[in-house]
């Protein structure tokens, strides 16, 4: 029998006049990989930190096996910043002793790329300090995973990890023998780790065996089972559930309720997604063209990221957009935004785009776009439209869309800039929708989303007719909301992958394995292509300047937030927008310099 590791008995936590928890018992035990999930604000961070006695409950009691060795990675890391990454990472080890070490390997490579870090200025020997809020959480989860611990408590441990180090963490974490909780969005990471799931709703946590998948499954049937009334049964879960059961073969693990239940459920649920009727609505609102690409160059700055591509986006298309950091994915899509603004005049540097004379586009950036922080949040939609037209006969007023999209009736008269970073970002996107685009382009949808609204969002552009383009690391959401997916490897082509996001992990996993061998004569050959000093010295600026970027995106949203406090002072916002000017400026400056070096390392 498992021996029981953390015990939570009748835990009660209250904050101001809400009850995040109200008589939680709970246990972890030896074995146990427990996933946690919940609307942003209920109550899951929480949670795991009194799990880990980061915080005291108000009422209960929370104990721990004797000598637990526990293991933390919380949202804000507690590193050294005069100390270096050898320091915090590796300890006391000698180069020799960390480098014969298999564990200490794998956690470098699958986190940093490769033993040296080639993406920080002095390898192993760069100080803290300076880093970027993103890289210091790399460094702390690598910290963590190199040690021996008997349960691992994690704080959204996917956040700045792109497809391949999500892929990688999940394998790491189903080969230790450690216990797990761990709070994440990522559905997909959720399915391949988890064995338990908890689901923190409204002060009280339930229980469901297996991992994500399961969980939806479970709690259609919980659901179905305490159900009176028809509206009830024709909840989201449903929809989801009909998904996962037709929409995505060999996801789940084994069922834990009955079969025939299950099948009672979903009896007269059709499929996600009409494609046929989706694809007919979409031709009769676009006509047969959207974006005909012919023998098209995508620059940035003098470097080029693709060239002759020859690619078309039709009505109805959903495509999926994956591909290494830098390859040109957000680059292909303003293009394509360009000429569409344009109606076809602004042109690539070489090649054309025809732009479909009934094209209209909505692009959801990865960066939150201004708002009135004075303005509510039913009055920045209603600012856009007050109707929209969903398709099939659907129509859907501000309020309604509102609620869709969580914001309650009390909800849509909070002012812009009381929102938080999450709902600002369901404000964005609700504001696109309901502009009714017939085109959407969607650069990192997910990020700040919690994952009820990712299916709420998901299940309103099941039946959103028109063509899409998504790019994303969240796996669950690609494969959820496109039906092909396209990639970029890094050589400047565009490739259809059919077998999906597996299919591209193989492909670059091929690309590191043949690259293993030629690290050895690859500074014979750079010594013979340019003097090695030069090398150097750009990639010492380049990464000067990465970690410059990446200090300008944290103060830009420092100011951001800092305007929202200070909406009503017209002054200050003034001073505050011209700040956020002069920092825009100074990032276009230092990434055309990045191009420039690029080429030269």
């Amino acid at each position: 029998m498992a021996a029981n590791l953390v015990n939570l008995e009748a835990v009660d936590k209250v904050y101001g006049t809400r009850a995040l928890l109200d008589g939680i018992s709970l246990g972890v035990n030896e074995g146990d990989r427990i996933g946690v999930v919940g609307r942003n604000g209920d109550g899951k961070t929480t949670l795991i930190r009194i799990v880990a006695k980061l915080e005291e409950a108000d009422k209960g009691r929370v104990t721990h096996a004797g000598h637990l060795r526990l293991g933390v990675l919380t949202q804000h890391d507690s590193l050294d910043p005069a100390a270096t990454i050898r320091h915090e990472v590796i300890g006391d080890m000698a180069d020799h002793e960390w480098a014969g070490n298999a564990k200490v390997r794998d956690v470098l490579t699958g986190l940093f790329g490769d033993l040296h870090l080639p993406g920080f200025e002095s390898g192993l020997d760069t100080v803290i300090g300076p880093l970027s809020g993103g890289e210091r959480r790399r460094i702390a989860l690598a910290k963590l995973l190199i040690g021996e611990q008997d349960l691992i408590v994690l704080d959204e441990p996917t956040n700045h990890l792109d497809v391949e180090g999500i892929s990688w963490l999940a394998g790491h974490l189903r080969a230790r023998r450690s216990a797990l909780v761990c709070v994440t969005h990522d559905r997909w990471f959720l399915d391949q780790v988890c064995t338990r799931m908890w689901d923190v709703q409204r002060g009280a946590v339930h229980e469901y065996e297996g991992g994500y998948s399961d969980y939806v499954f479970a709690r259609a049937e919980r659901e179905r089972i305490a159900a009176t009334e028809e509206v009830k049964r024709q909840n989201l879960m449903r929809k989801e559930l009909a998904w996962l059961r037709r929409g995505a073969p060999a996801r789940t693990s084994k069922p834990r309720f009955r079969i025939e239940a299950a099948n009672e459920l979903i009896a007269d649920v059709p499929p996600p997604r009409d494609s046929a009727e989706l694809m007919k609505f979409a031709s009769s609102r676009l006509g047969k063209t959207v974006f005909d690409l012919e023998n098209v160059t995508v620059q940035a700055g003098p470097k080029v990221l693709i060239e002759h591509l020859t690619w078309q986006l039709g009505p109805g298309d959903r495509i999926g957009l994956v591909g290494v950091n830098g390859a040109g994915k957000t680059s292909l899509l303003r293009t394509l935004s360009e000429a569409a603004r344009t109606q076809g005049e602004k042109q690539p540097v070489k090649g054309k785009v025809a732009v479909g004379k009934t094209v209209k586009l909505a692009y959801l950036s990865q960066e939150v776009g201004e708002l009135d922080p004075a303005k509510r949040v039913l009055e920045a939609v209603q600012q856009v439209r007050d109707r929209v037209d969903l398709g099939k006969g659907r129509e859907m007023t501000a309020g309604q869309l509102c609620e869709k999209f969580g914001f309650t009736k009390e909800k849509q008269w909070t002012p812009v800039g009381d929102l938080s970073g999450g709902e600002r970002r369901r404000l964005q996107i609700l504001r696109l929708l309901m502009d009714e685009p017939n085109v959407l382009f969607l650069d990192e949808p997910t990020n700040d989303l919690d994952i009820e609204t990712l299916t709420q969002l998901e299940d309103l552009l099941d039946g959103w007719p028109g063509s899409m383009v998504v790019i994303s690391h969240d796996r669950y959401f690609v494969e959820r909301t496109t039906d092909r997916v396209f990639a970029l490897l890094g050589d400047r082509a565009l490739r259809m992958l059919p077998r999906g996001l597996d299919e591209y992990l193989e492909r670059r996993q091929k690309v590191i394995d043949a690259a293993v061998p030629a690290v050895v004569a690859a500074p014979a050959a750079a010594a013979k292509a340019k003097p090695a000093g030069d090398t150097r010295a750009a990639k010492k600026e380049l990464q000067k300047i990465e970690r410059r970027l990446d200090r300008i995106s944290e103060q830009e949203t420092k100011l951001h937030e800092r305007i929202a406090e200070q909406a009503t002072d017209f002054e200050a916002v003034a001073k505050l927008d011209a700040e956020l000017r002069e920092l825009a400026g100074e990032r276009e400056e230092l990434e055309m310099r990045w191009l420039e070096l690029a080429d030269d390392v």
